[in-house]
Order: C-alpha cells, then sequence, then structure tokens
C-alpha cells in the first residue's frame, strides 16, 4: 500500500477501519520529509517528537472504541503565519524568527483536536509575493520542477501535499495566496468566503483581504476540512455569526442545470497550453450537464492596481507594530530609540516586505489618502457590484488561476511589476470577498500542473465543492502528485 498516494480521506477511512495505524501514517509523512525537505525547503519547523506522540493518543482512542472526528489522526502542517502554540511562528521573516505564541490559532486549534501536525511550512515572508522567493529561510521549489516556484505566498503549503510531505495544509489567501500554489504544484485549494474561517491568531498582512483555507488533494478532503474550521469565533470581529452548513453534503450533488461565466478578461494573456487547459475543463462540465457562457466584465482591468493600494496600505499599517521593543527581532546596535525603530525594521524585514510598506505608507499620507486608498476603496465596491451583476445570472465564474504554468526561480525577482501583473485572475477574488477554488485540469507540455479556478457566490462554497467533486470524479488531474 503505497500510503503517501492516499487523499486525506481515504487515509482516515483505514485509519478508522484499523487497515493502517495513526503511527505508520505519521512516520511516513516523516520519512518524507526527511527525504525531501532538503531539495523542497517546504517546511520551517518540522515537531518529529511532537507528532509521534499525538499519533500514539489517536492510536490509543481508536483501540479504545472512542469516536474521533472524519480526519481524526491525518497528519497535517500549516503555514507559518498561523499561531501554534508552543511551536515557532514566524512568518517566514527574521522579524519573527524567535516568536514562540502562547496560543493556537482558532483554525489550527478546531485542527488540534485528535490533531496530527507535521510542522510549519515555508511561505513568502509576511505571505508578500507569488513565487515564495521571499522567504528568509529560502525559496520553496516546485516539487514537480525543482527549478520552478511553487507559487506563493502559501508555496510550502502547497508543495508540501504535492510532495506527500503532509496529508493536507492550511495556507492563507490575501490575492490569491492558497490557488496560486494549488494551481503550480497541482493540488486542490480553496480561499473561503471572508468571514467564514476566523482570523484570529493569523498574523495579520492586509486584514480585510486575509483568509485561511485548506490545501489538500482532492475536493472531497478540502470539503471535510472545511466542516472542522469554519465557525463563528467571538475573539475575530469579522468572524461570520451564522449556520454552518455541513459542506461534505455537497459532494453528493451533480452540475446539471448550473450557469457557468467565463469572464473573457480572465483570458487575455494566458499562455495556449492554459487557456486550452481551462476551456477543456470549462468543456467537461458542460457534457456533464453545466451549461456556459462567455462574458465581459471590464472593471476587472481595475483589481490589480486597486488590490495593490489597499493590501498594501493595510500592510503599512498592520506592520508598524514591529519595532524592536515588544517582541520578535530587535537590531543589537543603535544610538538612540528612534535609530533602533530604524535600524530593527532595515535589518528585519526583507525588500519585498519593505517595498509594500513603502508604497503603503505613501498611499496613506497626507495628501495622498484620497488619491489613492479611498479611491481604491471605491473601486473596491464597484468591483462586487460587478460581481453581484454576473451572479444574478451564473452560479459560477470559471478561469484560469495564473496566465503561465510555474515559472523559473528568479525569472521574475527583478521585476516586481510583472510579478504583479500575474495576479489579475486572482485578487478581484479577496476584493470582493468571496469563494475561489483551484482544482487541477491539465498539463502543459514540460508535464507542469495547470489550474482551473471557481469563483463562487457569497457563502458559495458548497456550489464550487459540487462542481469540483463531479469534475474529479470524472478526470484523474488531481492523482498521483509528485511524491515520487
Amino acid at each position: 500500500m503505497e500510503l503517501l498516494k492516499l487523499t486525506a480521506k481515504e487515509a482516515a477511512d483505514k485509519l478508522h477501519s484499523k487497515e493502517v495505524s495513526c503511527a505508520e501514517l505519521t512516520k511516513a509523512s516523516l520519512e518524507q520529509i526527511k527525504a525531501k525537505n532538503d531539495s523542497i525547503n517546504a517546511y520551517i519547523t518540522v515537531c518529529e517528537e511532537e507528532a509521534l506522540q499525538q499519533a500514539e493518543q489517536v492510536d490509543a482512542k481508536i483501540v479504545a472504541g472512542e469516536a474521533i472526528e472524519p480526519l481524526a489522526g491525518v497528519p497535517y502542517a500549516i503555514k507559518d503565519n498561523i499561531c501554534t502554540k508552543g511551536v515557532r511562528t514566524t512568518c517566514a521573516s527574521k522579524m519573527l524568527g524567535n516568536f514562540v505564541p502562547p496560543y493556537n490559532a482558532y483554525a489550527a486549534e478546531r485542527l488540534s483536536k485528535d490533531g496530527v501536525m507535521l510542522g510549519k511550512l515555508n511561505m513568502d515572508e509576511f505571505a508578500m509575493g507569488s513565487s515564495n522567493e521571499t522567504s528568509y529561510f529560502g525559496a520553496v521549489h516546485n516539487p514537480y520542477d525543482l527549478n520552478r516556484v511553487p507559487g506563493g505566498s502559501s508555496g510550502g503549503s502547497a508543495a508540501a501535499v504535492a510532495a506527500g510531505m503532509a496529508y493536507y495544509t492550511l495556507g492563507s489567501d490575501t490575492g490569491g495566496s492558497i490557488r496560486l500554489p494549488a494551481s503550480f504544484c497541482g493540488v486542490t485549494g480553496l480561499k473561503p468566503t471572508y468571514g467564514t474561517v476566523s482570523r484570529f491568531g493569523l498574523v495579520a498582512f492586509a486584514s480585510s483581504l486575509d483568509q485561511i483555507g485548506p490545501l489538500a488533494k482532492s475536493a472531497e478532503d478540502v470539503a471535510y476540512i472545511m466542516n472542522r474550521i469554519t465557525g463563528h469565533d467571538k475573539m475575530d470581529s469579522t468572524s461570520l455569526d451564522i449556520a454552518y452548513p455541513d459542506y461534505t453534503k455537497a459532494l453528493q450533488g451533480d452540475v446539471k442545470g448550473m450557469k457557468i461565466a467565463l469572464v473573457r478578461e480572465y483570458f487575455e494573456g494566458a499562455d495556449a497550453a492554459v487557456d486550452a487547459a481551462v476551456k477543456a475543463a470549462v468543456k467537461q462540465l458542460t457534457d456533464m450537464g453545466a451549461q456556459c457562457d462567455e462574458i465581459s466584465m471590464p472593471i476587472t482591468d481595475y483589481a490589480l492596481p486597486a488590490y495593490y493600494i489597499i493590501s498594501s496600505s493595510e500592510a503599512s499599517s498592520n506592520l508598524a507594530r514591529y519595532d524592536g521593543v515588544k517582541y520578535g527581532f530587535r537590531a543589537e546596535k543603535f544610538d538612540d530609540l528612534t535609530d533602533m525603530y530604524f535600524k530593527t525594521r532595515d535589518e528585519g524585514f526583507g525588500d519585498e516586505v519593505k517595498r509594500r510598506i513603502m508604497l503603503g505608507t505613501y498611499a496613506l499620507s497626507s495628501g495622498y489618502y484620497d488619491a489613492y486608498y479611498k479611491k481604491a476603496q471605491q473601486v473596491r465596491t464597484m468591483i462586487k457590484q460587478g460581481f453581484d451583476k454576473v451572479f444574478e445570472t451564473y452560479d459560477m465564474i470559471a478561469s484560469p488561476v495564473y496566465p503561465t504554468t510555474a515559472f523559473g526561480i528568479g525569472e521574475k525577482t527583478d521585476d516586481p511589476v510583472k510579478m504583479y501583473a500575474g495576479d489579475l485572475c486572482t485578487v478581484s477574488v479577496n476584493i470582493a470577498g468571496l469563494p475561489g477554488m483551484s482544482l487541477p485540469c491539465g498539463f502543459d507540455e514540460k508535464g507542469l500542473p495547470i489550474g482551473l479556478q471557481l469563483i463562487g457566490k457569497p457563502f458559495g462554497e458548497e456550489t464550487l465543492l459540487r462542481a469540483a467533486h463531479a469534475f474529479q470524479c470524472a478526470t484523474d488531474y488531481h492523482k498521483g502528485g509528485a511524491q515520487a
């Protein structure tokens, strides 16, 4: 039995039926981490001893016949900007290189019940990046081609699943940071509706855009993970106090009668292989009973500038707390308090973080606030209204996740504007607070994965999961991975 090729749900089924033990699943994952992490660099911190102890506890409960949750005992890992009690949480930055939280994030706490956490995953520094090259701990490498990026900022989260180094992971998505690495690494990732997963314990980048979400091998896995991490949290003022569904029930439906919109602007500039694979995937859905139309959303052209003004402005505000006084890194040599601030932030932050802080500070400065930040928020409302109009007729939007497959490490680092431009297909989802999902839909001529993005109405995760699961039941693109 090839344990590493199992989906999280398949592993859980074998665990609960006692075909395998939690210890066996955990040891297989840890052995894969030891074999692969030097080359892939997906993990910043590995919790080997703690994971084995947790596995023993789960096995004891199973032997005793105690009830456990569906994914209990299936080894997982967490992006390193999500706080974990007693386990270092660095945000892949020198600034937080020695920070050990005294508490769990809400999502981490939910998974910790009968959970086996393998460790903390590499990422772009403070989640700022699209390639996972800005990490203080070094770039993450794509398991399909070690000379290529895994996508960012949740590159470690996607690479770990693709390489069999975890059965599922948590990432965070501010402008595509779950969906892009899921696409580049050939796994399934979901950015939930804003507010459905608590942000308590998620180290803030852009508070009105950030959202925790799952990455796994299949839509089925994602549905089970969503059941564990969603819910109202009084510790997060943006957490929604609503009745949350059983997301696994969405897996029982099909796509007959669903209406899908192809937004023309999302395909502009896409490579031929990406264009063909995404449209072939939509053709597969229409063959299964869905209806598809091509439409236009001109407001899409304004999404990127609005996103980078809003996100950089909020980053400037959120990262002002890192001053060398309260916690985290502090420069060793300085003349006075002001000099300590300057040198701590200069030495503690990487170039990309500094760039976005400066952009945001400028956009919020006296005389420019109305021209930039206020205007961007007005555009944000227009983008939300544009989606609302589309969803009056359609159940979801289908598009590429990114115009290309995974590009080479170092290929775009000298041209940040070119790097930013690739986020066109993903950022508008965060601006509007919508759910968005990436699932494998093909490969290019080099064998690199291509992702299909599905965008839903607010709280439309069930629709996305239903369509994604139906597609994955009819195709094999999500199977196999890069474990070998």
